[in-house]
């Protein structure tokens, strides 16, 4: 047996090619199929399966049109409601992939019908495919469901990581799909781990709680925000996914951008956030092309608001569509390439200034100048600088009048959330400087700290 493993970085997911040298099960694959029929492909193997553990709630699934383009099965869950044919598989049911043996099991708690895979062969270990229940030294959240208590769904979550380990010797694998900073998963670990049975007995959170009650607190009490375009996604998982269209969207000129802004339509500026604060179009929203770049989008943008993208080079265009259809954000309205130079032209420009944490003890001594936090809550409750504002990102476009007036020191805990903030404010006229610095050097920049 081998596992090809297909990262996105940018969810902090991972989906799975597993085969035998000749047939291949995929597990919980994302929309882009290119990067998995190149996985195929590279390995000489045919996809004869595919398998989804749940339906996603970060995450548009591709297992549907995956599975129409190369004749697969479909497993999914048999108690799901699902508008599309796919073969239904239940706890105990036993499937045969060339020479692997795929043994499902009912694993509730992430989501309340969500499966496991075990696959064996008859050379070495098996390996569990765990999706959003058996995570590396933690466990998928159980707050994503709304019709079932999320009590209820913890200690199923618990019952079912126990469950899986049982079945398992100490040096078996575990592959999950979600906890490479999803925001799917929850409490954290007591250890680091290497992925296999026996070390996730010492320090995943579901063996190392002195007890189910006291796991079920640990979990539900490190539950924080998580992105609002979840909601979404499950939905549009049980009506069946269509196939990406990923090819250029129609370009913009600037007079056509003018017209957008103008409209109040988000058009969202890719550079790299100090670039974007240096000088960008005035009314464009600044959205740094990095891995968090889709997650912050689909969570702040009201849903099913047209987009504009505006970069420096196609190729940041193209990476930025497919990390949106990823979460369900399928065609851009628009784009522009070639930096404010060429897309800005006739546009007012404007910019603010970006400063690190060394600068802001003398700044703040200024009249009407304060520090807004944008970070979570479980994040400020940690510590958080002296007298400032709390505001988190994710609630700050239905809070603009809890930001005082004056001029607001943004900050985060990377500068990435910050940059978002800011250009928001920004666009808002309020007056702002972003604070392009890790948090964890305000301590030593002079900065006072309340923990």
């Amino acid at each position: 047996m081998e596992v090809v493993i297909i990262e996105t970085p940018s969810l902090g997911d991972r989906s799975y090619l597993v085969h035998d040298g000749a047939a291949a099960l995929v597990v919980d694959p994302q929309r882009d199929l290119d990067r998995i029929l190149d996985a195929a492909e590279a390995a000489g193997v045919e996809i004869t399966h595919i398998a989804e553990t749940h339906l996603h709630n970060d995450y548009v699934s591709g297992g549907l049109a995956l599975a129409r383009r190369v004749g697969a099965r479909y497993l999914h869950a048999a108690a799901e409601d699902l508008a599309f044919d796919h073969d239904p598989v239940v706890g105990g049911d036993i499937v045969e992939v060339g020479d692997l043996r795929v043994e499902v099991l009912a694993t509730p708690g992430h989501t309340l019908h969500h499966l496991s895979y075990i696959v064996r062969d008859e050379d070495g270990p098996p390996a569990a495919f765990t999706g959003g229940s058996l995570l590396l030294g933690s466990v998928g959240r159980t707050d994503l469901v709304d019709a079932v208590p999320t009590d209820e769904l913890t200690r199923a979550q618990f019952h079912s990581a126990h469950r899986i380990v049982s079945l398992l010797p100490d040096d078996a694998c575990v592959y999950p799909t979600h906890g490479f900073g999803s925001f799917c998963s929850s409490a954290k670990s007591t250890g680091e781990s290497d992925g296999t049975v026996g070390t996730e007995k010492k320090v995943n959170v579901a063996f190392t709680a002195a007890s189910e009650d006291d796991f079920v607190e640990q979990l539900i009490s490190g539950l924080s925000a998580h992105p609002a375009y979840y909601a979404h996604m499950a939905p549009l998982n049980a009506a069946g996914p269509q196939p990406i269209d990923l090819s250029p969207p129609a370009p913009v000129d600037p007079a056509e951008l003018a017209r957008r802004i103008h409209r109040g339509e988000w058009v969202v500026d890719l550079r790299q956030r100090r670039a974007f604060a240096g000088d960008h179009v005035v009314g464009t929203i600044g959205i740094e092309l990095a891995d968090p770049f889709a997650t912050y989008l689909g969570w702040l943008i009201p849903w099913g608001t047209a987009v504009t993208l505006l970069a420096d080079t196609e190729d940041e265009i193209a990476e930025a569509q497919r990390q949106l259809v990823r979460v369900g954000i399928d065609r851009p309205s628009g784009a522009a390439d070639g930096g404010p130079d060429a897309y800005g032209e006739g546009h007012d420009r404007a910019g603010y200034a970006a400063v690190e944490f060394g600068q802001v003890p003398k700044m703040v001594e200024e009249d009407d100048t304060f520090v807004l936090d944008v970070r979570r809550e479980d994040e400020w409750d940690e510590g958080h600088i002296a007298g400032a504002v709390h505001v988190p990102m994710h609630e700050l476009l239905s809070r603009f009048d809890d930001v005082p007036a004056g001029r607001a020191l943004v900050h985060c805990a990377s500068g990435f959330r910050a940059s978002i903030a800011a250009s928001l404010l920004h666009r808002a006229g309020r007056d702002v400087v972003l604070i392009d610095d890790a948090y964890d050097n305000a301590a030593d920049a002079g900065v006072s700290i309340d923990d």
